[in-house]
């Protein structure tokens, strides 16, 4: 961070600031408008792209910038940019295509369509943040093959609970302790919450209550921590984690001994979370050391005796630090979190109720489906089937509530990037 802020300064000194895009303009676009356009020097939010013009014009207007113009052709939109004028376009794919943009933050919360815009900013040279956990987690690896091959940055956002989680564990690691468990701290878990009993909750805050859902339902944390192992190489110790749930307020140090120890040293290492604990909703990272010495000195500072030392941040604060991920990028190349040990875990779907055959599944964070994480060679040995891709798909026999379901259960529809990206991944890492 000492070193980022640094740099921006000289950027913004300079008068040479890093470009930024933004895809989507939702509840965390407007966010991250309303931070770069005033909180960020160094940096410019040159461009929004929407579905709809007002949706991206509001987000600049939220952030306190009323001279926005629309453009409809890649054309029209360098021709804003280089103007110095923010632009606005429905036209995604533009924004991706368009020179005068260092990186693109994606924040849309879609598969397939995300997929199309992603490899598309990849292959013009664009650095990418991903505000898409779901997209990370199903497809992220093979698009960091081609993110390698382009000689750009594909990173999921720090704010975000893995970026946050992959911070620590490098603080972690950079002093010499073994990172083993990183973990994720929750306020609530149940499968079977949908739209409906999230909407209250959803309208209290302006959120989507299928992205609330999503949250509520295990789905999202199931994505973060995919991401996570995908990083840093971990797997997880049991289908949908350990997830233990302690009574409220219990402090984070107290955690260690709910997960088995023997899960935890042996291997390479496991993600997981936990309910109820404080700070929440921070995010953790256990650790270990083997010299006497050292651990001599973590009990003086108030670590404990080990075998395990619990490392937490207290907050994260997304739309707050996500442009500082897309600094990161362009400025020196370094990803937040990015899948760099390939397909460690995945988020496969289970049934939320009991569906029927002839049903066409709807999306995450709705009424059908919840996503649970589960080590990717298990994944492929079973055939089990990605939530990331379960969206559309038609079923060919009915599903008990629970059950985990695969890719016989289910025909997918014709022509989708997201499924032959995902089988060229499979491939590739087989």
């Amino acid at each position: 961070m000492i070193i980022v802020d640094s740099e921006l300064k000289k950027r913004h000194a300079q008068g040479n600031p890093v470009r930024v895009a933004m895809i989507g303009a939702g509840f965390m676009g407007r966010g991250i408008a309303l931070q770069m356009a005033n909180f960020v020097k160094g940096m410019k939010l040159v461009a929004i792209a929407n579905r709809h013009l007002d949706g991206a014009r509001r987000a600049y207007r939220e952030a306190g910038v009323e001279n926005s113009k629309a453009a409809e052709t890649v054309e029209q939109l360098e021709e804003l940019i280089s103007k110095d004028i923010p632009a606005i376009t429905e036209n995604a794919m533009a924004v991706c295509q368009a020179d005068g943009i260092d990186a693109i933050i994606e924040v849309t919360g879609a598969i397939e369509f995300s997929t199309h815009l992603v490899l598309e900013a990849i292959n013009h040279g664009k650095h990418v943040v991903l505000m898409n956990a779901e997209l990370d987690g199903t497809i992220g690896p093979i698009l960091k093959v081609y993110a390698d091959k382009a000689g750009v940055v594909i990173t999921n956002a720090d704010g975000d609970q893995p970026g946050v989680i992959m911070n620590l564990y490098r603080f972690v690691k950079s002093i010499g302790v073994k990172p083993v468990l990183c973990g994720n701290i929750k306020g609530l878990h149940d499968p079977y919450r949908n739209p409906t009993t999230q909407e209250g909750f959803a309208k209290q805050w302006g959120q989507n209550p299928a992205m609330v859902t999503s949250f509520a339902d295990g789905t999202k944390i199931s994505f973060e921590q995919a991401i996570v192992a995908n990083a840093t190489g971990m797997k997880v110790a049991k289908r949908g984690m350990f997830g233990p749930t302690v009574a409220s307020g219990t402090p984070i140090k107290e955690v260690a001994a709910l997960y088995p120890l023997e899960a935890v040293l042996d291997g390479p290492g496991i993600v997981d979370y936990v309910v109820g604990a404080e700070p929440g909703p921070g995010v953790f990272v256990l650790g270990t050391h083997d010299h006497p010495r050292q651990q001599h000195y973590l009990n003086l500072y108030k670590l404990g005796t080990g075998p395990l030392y619990c490392f937490y941040t207290p907050y994260h604060l997304c739309h707050f630090e996500a442009p500082l991920t897309a600094a990161r990028a362009v400025l020196f190349k370094d990803a937040a979190i990015t899948p760099s040990f390939g397909p460690c875990v995945d988020v496969v779907a289970a049934a939320k109720i009991d569906l029927k055959a002839g049903q066409v599944l709807d999306g995450m964070g709705h009424y059908m489906t919840y996503g649970l994480a589960e080590n990717s060679a298990v994944t492929q040995s079973e055939g089990l089937l990605p939530i990331g891709l379960a969206e559309g798909c038609r079923l060919l026999r009915d599903i008990p509530k629970d059950q985990v379901l695969t890719y016989a259960d289910i025909e997918r529809p014709d022509g989708r990037l997201c499924d032959k990206l995902r089988a060229e991944q499979d491939n590739h890492f087989k």
